[in-house]
């Protein structure tokens, strides 16, 4: 249009209309995005953490980011609230109207006080060192999303490191102590045998790093070459591997001193562990399953027998065997059990993963169902009736109990067609209310 401003060409009511919209939807996704990385698990690990290192100076950066990010959010939601209460003015809008939201849709119309960077601690990201900055709401738009990647990359990654390593050395933790005591039990002590000392060395190296590992989780991150996504990357186990790799070599250096001195009580042993994580795999079955009764709605959970005793009592007779050196009898009996044993096993594993299925099925339309959410969320539509209303249907049905997995998926499955219908139907910039075509479709699917 002909007339001008200190922003260029003065917006129609039209523009301004479809400019609210479209800033509307962003400051609701970035206020979704904001309370996410607040409530994140990650972030509450870190805020309690005594952290060391790399991660120790990354965080300090992040919480900066973060009161940045807090601070640039306000400033965005005054600056919209203004708009809309100039906009809410009159019907139609005057000329001096419009050209102040012009200016204030367009222009450099935000300001964030030095107070507020200075509070965050965090320098500007052109390195300035401006303290106050104007900007306009598309950069200040810009700027936040920048933010926000740089932080929630930080908290993802410390979280990731934080739940996959911790544990794995805690379970080869756990096995170097079992190996501990079966080297023990055949001689092989430290200062007397090479492996004892390696399990010495093995136990000292995964102390200190589990304890590296709690304070400085970045220090084992690996970032994603050429990945600009938050959180690309994987823990490094480089350290894990190696001590898992010489725990190894120690068991297989036990098993070749029990082969030698005592074959057929190492073989004892053994039956004895496998036997005992059946038993363990399958009373852990029979508390799932109890658990599956209680919040799946389903009749085909299988029933999990119990141990075989014939076993037990086949075991008992090798050792009394043994006892009697009776070793012609013994081996062709040892044969049989270890099979039997390793069999019984894999049934028990069998059975604890076929009562636990219907709780990961649940798990996978829990998660299907939020995914679609978000991605709903994404293009404005989360205020969208129909799918308000489906939403709500599927969740209630996955989160009660018992939940019937047949009538939830059919939810899920409902809630799914609603939104891609709507996705295909919505323009690329979403309206305030909505264009007209889509406003039908809504009507007719809730009538």
């Amino acid at each position: 249009m002909g007339d001008t401003g200190a922003s260029g060409p003065v917006m129609d009511r039209d523009e301004v209309d479809r400019a609210l919209a479209r800033l509307g939807a962003e400051h609701e996704a970035i206020e979704t995005s904001l309370f996410a990385l607040q409530d994140h698990a990650g972030r509450r690990l870190l805020e309690g953490a005594e952290l060391t290192g790399i991660t120790k100076e990354r965080w300090a950066a992040t919480e900066a980011s973060i009161s940045l990010l807090w601070a640039y959010f306000d400033a965005y939601t005054d600056a919209l609230r203004t708009a809309r209460d100039i906009r809410a003015r009159r019907r139609w809008s005057s000329r001096e109207d419009l050209v102040e939201l012009t200016e204030l849709l367009r222009g450099e119309s935000v300001t964030v006080a030095g107070g507020a960077a200075a509070t965050a601690n965090a320098p500007t990201l052109h390195g300035t060192g401006k303290l106050s900055e104007r900007f306009t709401l598309a950069t200040l738009v810009d700027r936040m999303n920048e933010l926000y990647a740089k932080s929630l990359d930080m908290v993802v990654a410390a979280d990731a490191v934080w739940s996959a390593l911790p544990a794995r050395i805690d379970l080869l933790a756990a096995e170097l102590q079992r190996t501990r005591r079966l080297a023990h039990s055949v001689g092989v002590r430290p200062g007397e045998h090479p492996a004892g000392d390696d399990l010495e060395r093995i136990t000292r190296t995964l102390t200190r790093l589990r304890e590296q590992v709690v304070s400085d989780p970045l220090a084992f991150w690996q970032p994603a070459e050429g990945s600009s996504a938050p959180g690309g990357g994987k823990p490094d186990t480089t350290v894990y591997d190696r001590e898992a790799r010489a725990l190894e070599e120690v068991r297989r250096e036990i098993d070749a001193v029990l082969a030698v001195r005592k074959d057929a009580e190492q073989r004892l042993v053994k039956l004895r562990d496998v036997l005992s994580r059946a038993d363990r795999t399958l009373a852990e079955a029979r508390t799932a399953r109890g658990e599956v009764l209680a919040k799946i709605a389903a009749t085909e959970v299988p029933v999990v027998s119990g141990p075989p005793t014939a076993l037990q009592e086949q075991l008992a007779t090798a050792a009394e065997y043994r006892r009697q050196a009776q070793w012609h009898r013994l081996s062709p009996l040892l044969e049989s059990l270890e099979q039997k044993a390793e069999d019984e096993l894999l049934r028990a594993r069998e059975s604890l993963t076929a009562v636990t299925a219907p709780l990961a099925v649940r798990a996978e339309l829990r998660g299907r169902l939020d995914a679609y959410k978000a991605k709903i969320a994404r293009h404005g539509l989360a205020e969208d009736p129909l799918l308000v209303e489906r939403y709500d249907a599927a969740r209630r049905m996955l989160w009660s109990a018992p939940c019937d997995l047949r009538v939830a998926e059919q939810a899920v499955l409902r809630y799914q067609q609603a939104a891609a219908e709507l996705l295909g139907a919505a323009p690329r910039v979403p309206q305030q209310n909505g264009p007209p075509e889509l406003q039908d479709r809504r009507g007719e699917s809730s009538s």
